[in-house]
C-alpha cells in the first residue's frame, strides 16, 4: 500500500500528550506518516514515503470533527433569519418551513445539495462530519435523508423527533408512537444514533424517553437535543440514559453541571446557533472547570445556523464562551471524536485516522486570532471524494 508523509510541519497538533507538552501534544519541526487512512509515524521532519506533500513549515492540526450537523436539507429560512436580527424570538416553529420543502424536493436535489455542502465544509477544516434527519417528519422522507447521509458518514442520527408535523397537530403521543414504531423500523438500518428534541415546543421528557429507549432497543447510540431555549430537565436525562452527547446545553443549572461532571456524557455546545438566535451564550468555561468533557460543533441547518465553519465556532468560543484557544481546538477536534464514540478520530498519533489539515498559518492561534479569514491551505480526508461520488452520474 502506498504510503504518504506530510513533512516540514512547523507546528504540529497532534491532541496526544505522550507525544508532546500540553493537552494538544504540540511537536516542531515534525512530520507525519501515513498509509491509506492511518497514521503509521509521527516523528522528526524527514520521515521518508512514497509520497510527500510538503507543509511548507506551517501548522497542521487534526481534522476537524462536526459533531452535530442537518446537512440534509432542502430550501433555506434567509427571511426568518432576517427578521430574527430585527427581533424577532427564535422558536424553532421554522422547522416546518424546512419540512415542506425538504419532501418536495427530489433525492437527486438533495444529494447536490448535500454534496455542496459537504464540499464547503472540506475546504474549511472539516474531515468528519454527523448528520441527522429531521426534516421529513413523515417515514419516506425521514428514511430518504439518513439513507443518502449513510452514503457520506457513518456518523447518521434519526431525528424524527425534531418536531411534531403540521398532520399531527395536537397529536403529540400519536407522532411519537409512529416515531417508535414504523420510522424506527425504516429509518434504524441506516442509522447509528437516535436523538430528540426535548425542549418545550417540541417533546416532553417522558416522550423524548420513549424515543430513546426505543432506539436503544434497536441497537442504535443515543444523543439529545437539551436545554436550548431554557432550563429544563433534558440534560439529565441525557445523562441517566448514558447519552453520549448532549447538545446545546445554553442553558445549564449547578445540578446539570454536576450531573454531566459524574458522567461519560459529552456537553456539545454550538455557538454559532447562539450566535444566530440571539440566545446567551452558555459559560463554557463553567462546565470546564467543573471537570464536563466538552464537544463544540456548528450545527449547520438552515434556520438557526447556516454555517459549515468550524472556524467560526472556535472564534465565538474563546471570545464569548471562556474558552482557551487550546480548549476550543481540542472540542472541534478530540472532543467532537469523544462525542460520537471514536477514539480513531481528532489526533494525529499511530493508529489514529490520517485527517488533518494544513493550516495557512503558522500556528492554531490564528483560527481565533483571525476569525472569517479562509486559513485552510489544505484538508486531507475522505469527505471531498465521497461528495463527488454522491453526484456522479445524476443527470446535469
Amino acid at each position: 500500500m502506498t504510503t504518504t508523509v506530510i513533512d516540514d510541519i512547523g507546528l504540529l497538533v497532534t491532541n496526544d500528550p505522550v507525544l508532546g507538552p500540553g493537552e494538544l501534544g504540540l511537536l516542531t519541526g515534525a512530520s507525519v506518516v501515513f498509509e491509506e487512512e492511518t497514521v503509521i509515524s509521527v516523528g522528526p521532519r524527514g520521515q521518508i514515503a512514497d509520497e510527500r506533500i510538503d507543509a511548507a513549515g506551517r501548522c497542521v492540526i487534526p481534522g476537524f470533527v462536526d459533531s452535530h450537523t442537518h446537512l440534509v436539507f432542502a430550501g433555506d429560512r434567509a427571511e426568518e433569519f432576517t427578521a430574527r436580527m430585527a427581533g424577532r424570538p427564535y422558536d424553532g416553529g421554522g422547522i416546518r418551513v424546512t419540512t415542506e420543502a425538504t419532501r418536495n424536493a427530489s433525492d437527486a436535489e438533495l444529494a447536490r445539495l448535500l454534496a455542496a455542502r459537504l464540499l464547503e465544509a472540506h475546504r474549511a477544516g472539516t474531515t468528519t462530519v454527523e448528520i441527522k434527519s429531521g426534516y421529513g417528519l413523515d417515514v419516506p422522507t425521514e428514511e430518504r435523508i439518513v439513507t443518502l447521509a449513510s452514503r457520506v458518514t457513518t456518523e447518521t442520527t434519526f431525528l424524527g423527533a425534531h418536531l411534531v408535523p403540521a398532520e399531527y397537530e395536537g397529536r403529540a403521543d400519536d407522532y411519537v408512537e409512529l416515531v417508535c414504531g414504523e420510522m424506527l423500523d425504516a429509518c434504524a438500518p441506516h442509522s447509528r444514533w437516535i436523538d430528540v428534541f426535548c425542549e418545550t415546543g417540541a417533546f416532553d421528557v417522558d416522550q423524548s424517553r420513549r424515543v430513546l429507549t426505543a432506539g436503544r432497543a434497536r441497537g442504535l447510540g443515543l444523543r439529545l437535543h437539551a436545554n436550548q431555549l431554557g432550563p429544563g430537565p433534558a440534560v439529565r436525562l441525557g445523562v441517566s440514559m448514558g447519552c453520549g452527547s448532549v447538545d446545546h446545553c445554553t442553558y445549564l443549572s449547578d445540578d446539570d453541571i454536576e450531573a454531566l461532571a459524574g458522567s461519560d456524557t459529552v456537553a456539545t455546545f454550538l455557538p454559532a446557533t447562539d450566535f444566530s438566535t440571539r440566545q446567551p451564550y452558555p459559560d463554557a468555561r463553567r462546565a470546564v472547570d467543573a471537570g464536563v468533557d466538552i464537544a463544540v460543533a456548528t450545527n449547520c441547518n438552515p434556520g438557526s445556523s447556516y454555517t459549515t465553519s468550524v472556524s467560526f465556532c472556535i472564534a465565538l468560543a474563546v471570545r464569548d464562551m471562556g474558552l482557551t484557544i487550546e480548549e476550543a481546538l481540542a472540542a472541534v477536534t478530540v472532543g467532537g471524536a469523544r462525542a460520537l464514540r471514536r477514539p480513531d478520530l481528532g489526533r494525529l498519533t499511530p493508529g489514529s485516522r490520517a485527517h488533518a489539515v494544513i493550516l495557512e498559518a503558522p500556528s492554531y492561534h490564528h483560527l481565533a486570532y483571525r476569525p472569517g479569514v479562509p486559513l485552510v491551505a489544505r484538508t486531507i480526508g475522505p469527505l471531498e471524494g465521497r461528495a463527488r461520488q454522491l453526484t456522479s452520474g445524476l443527470p446535469t
